[in-house]
């Protein structure tokens, strides 16, 4: 049931930017057929109704948009501009309490640990829920790479405690690799570290097994980063994992050791591992790690009652996602909205924007389906250039990415499952330079429209992608602070974007620099109003 009020003030939010959008679009629409047939899209069936006029769609609009504020009693509102939205980031209210989250929407890569960065500076908490070191999140302060993999991206907050909740499998020798390079870097981390006692260990074996895992696929390979991600959720499910907690009960730890060495020994023939050596590293880190260790459910949920606020950074993405994503080419946690639930303790009532991260186009990591695809390898194309221009290689990996137009298809049903407050729409800059910019706008499969993100990997290989195409621009982005700074071309594009999923687009990345981001203020977040 919606809202009322409320639900009609949102979708007046939207519509006013929608005219604008439609307007540009109307500028390219004319040549989008025949430049869609040139580069392999498909044009709209000959049979579908003509579109009506853009004065005609500017008009409806209008007039339904000034019923609606004539309902709200907000007429009186500057013309073209919905109370809220004025002016970025002007206006702003320090955000309430309670819990934000920040997801990857596309198949990872998207660029969270910016934003998680950016926003941790006014958390006082935050938090890793699923997923473990095949995460990677690089982060550029004056210059310098900071790349994290275990570690929230707040920790380069001082005054922010970070928490690994139990959703997280943990690589121990790189977690403490992580909390030392920072130390290096003068960045003291590990008194400001809380890891759950029910987080499960991913241990060296699981990493030797999920590389036996992979070679034995072949050419059928998933594209694992063989971080021992999927072996350690595996021993979890089974009910013989050991958790972090178990260290500090060593005699209790070195039991449960032993028995899962041996199981894995049993099903992996050929597998060797020194028992003795990795029992007496633990035992050297035991008291170190139990220091860092706590019930981070009692721990996050006090802080929520005591009116603190926390931050939630997603790992991987809604793509990779073991139920959601493209099976079974996905990792083995769930990087969507639940496992913020189940992977830290708390309950729905308690979270509050939902932030979904997309890049200006797409990129994926390894194998799978991937509709909107470019070739990155041919000189002079597209997708060599958002490959070299993006600087599309794996944080976690150092693999190529394979990089395509964005796909709003596969958004909606991010945006279904998530349910985003607002879009971080993330390097846009990449674009600049481009003659035109698509969007793969919908799919079709023998000859109709898909009305959602099919399921069946032969399906998703045969789909067709309707693509809209709009004029590029090539003026320097990277120092652009207020939506109006930007080139006309990036602006038409961005609402069109917006305008197509539903959804506000709050921040807006223009270089890879800290700073180097537009922040159109709350009034691009439905959660505001909440």
């Amino acid at each position: 049931m919606f809202r009322g009020a409320s639900f009609l003030r949102r979708a007046s939010r939207l519509a006013v930017p929608a005219t604008a959008a439609a307007a540009g679009a109307a500028v390219v629409a004319a040549s989008s057929s025949s430049e869609n047939a040139r580069d392999g899209g498909v044009a709209l069936c000959d049979n579908e109704p003509s579109p009506p006029s853009v004065m005609g769609t500017l008009s409806d609009i209008r007039a339904k948009v000034e019923s609606i504020q004539r309902t709200l009693g907000v007429a009186d509102e500057t013309a073209g501009k919905i109370k809220g939205y004025a002016n970025d980031a002007k206006g702003k209210k320090k955000a309430k309490p309670g819990i934000d989250v920040v997801l990857g929407s596309q198949w990872g890569d998207e660029g969270k640990g910016k934003l998680v960065d950016m926003l941790s500076q006014e958390y006082d908490v935050c938090a890793r829920v699923a997923g473990g070191s095949n995460a990677g999140h690089t982060i550029v302060v004056e210059g310098k790479k900071y790349k994290f993999h275990l570690l929230p991206s707040g920790i380069l907050n001082e005054k922010a405690t970070c928490v690994i909740g139990n959703g997280v499998v943990i690589h121990l020798p790189s977690f403490l690799a992580e909390i030392d390079g920072l130390a290096r870097s003068g960045i003291d981390a590990e008194d400001r570290v809380l890891v759950s006692d029910r987080a499960h260990i991913v241990f060296d074996f699981h990493q030797m097994v999920d590389g036996l895992n992979e070679n034995k696929l072949g050419r059928n390979k998933i594209g694992t980063t063989k971080k021992g991600i999927g072996p350690a959720y595996a021993s979890k499910i089974s009910r013989n994992g050991i958790r972090i907690g178990d260290l500090k009960n060593f005699d209790f730890f070195e039991m449960r050791f032993r028995e899962l060495t041996s199981a894995h020994v049993r099903a992996f023939p050929g597998l060797e591992i020194d028992v003795e050596g990795q029992l007496a590293y633990y035992r050297s880190i035991a008291d170190r790690v139990s220091k860092m260790t706590t019930d981070t459910i009692e721990y996050t949920n006090d802080a929520y009652d005591t009116g603190k606020r926390i931050l939630i950074e997603g790992a991987n993405a809604t793509m990779l996602d073991i139920d959601f994503g493209t099976y079974p080419y996905v990792t083995s946690s769930n990087p969507s909205i639940g496992s913020v639930l189940t992977g830290l303790g708390v309950s729905p009532k308690k979270i509050h924007g939902i932030y979904g991260t997309t890049k200006a186009y797409c990129t994926r990591v390894g194998e799978g389906p991937f509709p909107t695809e470019l070739e990155r390898e041919l000189p002079g194309s597209v997708g060599e250039h958002l490959g070299v221009v993006g600087a599309e290689w794996g944080t976690t990996t150092g693999r190529s990415r394979r990089v395509g137009w964005l796909d709003i298809p596969q958004m909606k049903y991010s945006t279904l499952i998530n349910g985003f407050t607002s879009l971080n729409l993330t390097k846009l800059d990449v674009l600049t330079g481009l003659a035109e910019v698509k969007i793969g706008r919908a799919y079709k499969h023998q000859g109709k429209i898909m009305n959602t993100m099919p399921s069946c990997l032969k399906t998703m290989a045969e789909i067709e992608v309707i693509y809209e195409t709009l004029p590029g621009w090539s003026e320097d982005i990277s120092e652009a602070r207020k939506f109006e700074d930007l080139p006309v071309n990036a602006q038409r594009y961005v609402l069109r974007v917006q305008e197509l999923l539903g959804v506000p687009i709050r921040w807006i990345g223009c270089g890879a620099n800290r700073l180097d981001m537009i922040d159109r203020g709350e009034g691009w977040d439905l959660s505001s109003e909440e």
